[in-house]
């Protein structure tokens, strides 16, 4: 069988303050048709560039050598009006970043219609926008006629990813590319892009090149892998065998990177944080209420770790805001070291920020870029009124932790990688020799093997300074490697809650039982089996707060209940009970 794509010897290079900079360095590949290739390695490594040269959407100043063949064309020298006629309808491409590739003010539906009439002039209007409904439905966006109205803001990102997915099914192309197309989901959103994908592979034969830097995604929905370094091809075969007996260091690295164990029980210090009946409620528009936080529990002790798990929307980061904001809450307390954070003044409330600090998501937002490194490091510093010279002091002992050198303090952020930026955004957050750490997604902008990196730094400064964490994360595999205790939300409330073995590796709830069966694993065979058990749906409107049982719409274990346990689902909010050693809010759950 022909290959449905053929890549020889291509090189890319893009013109650099003391010269060309190779992207991609003699790079030959093949994918079969209904084939899936992964395409991995770390950021640099020339995934994305092979990519675009494919799609001919490389910028002019990009060198561009040797072949890219599709069903034995040659795309390589075309123009772009001969390009256009190619891409979206023998290649289609679904990005990274839907909400970036979707036309903010055009209705989805609109935008799917105009995929399929630009390859179809004679098609007509009412016809395309019928085509544009299928595919709308084909891939799961539930009342499509209506829905197809919506603009893409109007619709939550695993959403978005289905629309960017019909409009590649479009004009049923022979290749599909897939830039990292579910980095930015929660895994239980992943686990269904990563299913429909498949399915669209195999109603259509269209063939699949997946860029991804998660081998997990690799193990569930690919054939073959394809590992880059520096623009060149290291190792190439199928999934299963190369998992098992990787060829290539950087194959071990990626690998060993992705390996866990929940973190050891430490033992407990003095209270750090005490958080009673949080709740936050927010009214987006008039008449509608969002519970965001509703009736949370937490408690945390000196160098212990806690992670707050769940779906984007369950109120995660709204408990962080309403620690490090120090205010009275709508609703509850909140007490730090043992002060109820109500009641404090300002000089108070001044000095207990010296000992809570923030890791934010996003190192390039967080840091400001006009300013070097020293000062952005020193900034908290100098809030508190701490002396120049212990500033000065103590900006050269933080660089020294963080794993930088005396060099990088007078650069820029922009003149660092990602993993150095979120290494001085810690420094930022330790400088002040805080004693509670609060972190909100601390590496999910980074690459697999720096996860790991950071993720080992920061649980080395904890142990080192006996630091306490409340972490915030939807990476399940990182979470079990540095945390010792974890709370699962589900719509502003704790659904279960105990130490990262028995929550994680022998979870009770079925919504924890849905993350952790969505989380990819590098077990080949495990993980295609896992597909059967994807959580199906997304979080509900909060602002239409269902009756009884949040979790009630989506829950497997509902479905299989009888008429009268079921009533007590749709009629009562379960309320949590000690299940063995932890804590687990649903009315039906047994010990593990």
């Amino acid at each position: 069988m022909s290959p449905v794509l053929e890549i020889r010897d291509l090189t890319v290079a893009f013109r650099g303050r003391s010269g060309p900079v190779t992207a991609v360095d003699g790079l030959s590949l093949t994918v079969s048709p209904g084939e899936a290739l992964a395409l991995v390695g770390e950021s640099g490594s020339g995934k994305s560039a092979t990519a675009l040269a494919v799609m001919g959407l490389l910028p002019e100043t990009a060198r561009v050598r040797g072949s890219v063949l599709l069903a034995g064309r040659e795309l390589l020298g075309r123009s772009d009006r001969e390009l256009s006629r190619v891409r979206g309808r023998q290649v289609a491409m679904v990005h990274q970043d839907p909400l970036g590739a979707l036309t903010p003010v055009v209705p989805v539906g609109a935008q799917v219609a105009e995929a399929v009439s630009a390859h179809h002039p004679g098609i007509g209007r009412r016809a395309a926008a019928e085509r544009a409904v299928a595919l709308l439905d084909a891939v799961g966006i539930a009342s499509a006629r209506t829905r197809a109205a919506a603009l893409p803001h109007e619709f939550s990102g695993g959403m978005r990813q289905r629309v960017a997915i019909a409009m590649a099914m479009a004009n049923d192309p022979d290749l599909i590319i897939a830039d990292e197309p579910t980095s930015a989901l929660d895994v239980t959103i992943q686990a269904q892009i990563l299913d429909l994908l498949d399915d669209v592979r195999a109603r259509t034969g269209a063939a699949l090149l997946l860029i991804t830097h998660d081998l997990g995604v690799v193990a569930r929905s690919c054939d073959r892998v394809a590992v880059l370094r520096k623009g060149s091809l290291v190792e190439e075969g199928g999934v299963a065998p190369l998992f098992q007996r990787p060829g290539s260091d950087d194959l071990r690295g990626l690998l060993s990177a992705r390996t866990t164990a929940a973190g050891p029980e430490r033992p407990a210090g003095e209270p750090v944080l005490r958080i009673t009946g949080l709740r936050r409620q927010f009214s987006p528009r008039r008449g509608a209420v969002v519970r965001a936080v509703d009736g949370v529990d937490l408690d945390v002790r000196a160098g212990q770790a806690l992670a707050l798990i769940g779906e984007s929307g369950c109120g995660k980061t709204t408990v962080l805001r309403e620690i490090v904001g120090l205010r009275a809450p709508q609703t509850g307390t909140v007490e730090l070291f043992d002060r109820d954070v109500s009641g404090l003044r300002r000089r108070e409330r001044t000095a207990l920020r010296e000992r809570v600090q923030m890791v934010m998501q996003d190192p390039t937002s967080s840091l400001n870029p006009t300013m070097a490194v020293a000062d952005i490091i020193a900034e908290p510093l100098r809030v508190h009124g701490w002396p120049r010279p212990e500033i000065r002091a103590r900006t050269r002992e933080l660089l020294e932790l963080v794993g930088l050198s005396p060099e990088h303090a007078e650069r820029r952020p922009g003149q660092l990688s990602g993993g150095q930026r979120q290494r001085v955004a810690i420094a930022r957050a330790l400088a002040p020799r805080p004693r509670l750490v609060l972190l909100d997604e601390p590496v999910s902008a980074l690459d697999t093997s720096l996860r790991a990196e950071i993720m080992d730094l920061l649980t080395g400064l904890r142990a080192r300074f006996d630091l306490a964490f409340l972490m915030v994360s939807h990476d399940i595999p990182l979470t079990r490697r540095a945390v010792e205790r974890v709370a699962v939300m589900y719509l502003g409330t704790i659904v279960e809650a105990g130490t990262a073995a028995d929550v994680l590796d022998h979870p009770a709830h079925p919504y924890t039982r849905a993350l952790v069966a969505a989380t990819p694993v590098l077990d080949v065979q495990a993980a295609r089996a896992r597909r059967a058990a994807v959580l199906s749906g997304e979080l509900p409107d909060p602002t239409g707060f269902p009756s009884g049982c949040a979790f009630r719409p989506r829950c497997p274990l509902y479905a299989e209940l009888s008429g009268v346990d079921r009533a007590v689902c749709a009629e009562e909010p379960p309320k949590p009970r000690q299940v063995g050693a932890r804590q687990v809010a649903c009315h039906h759950v047994d010990p593990p």
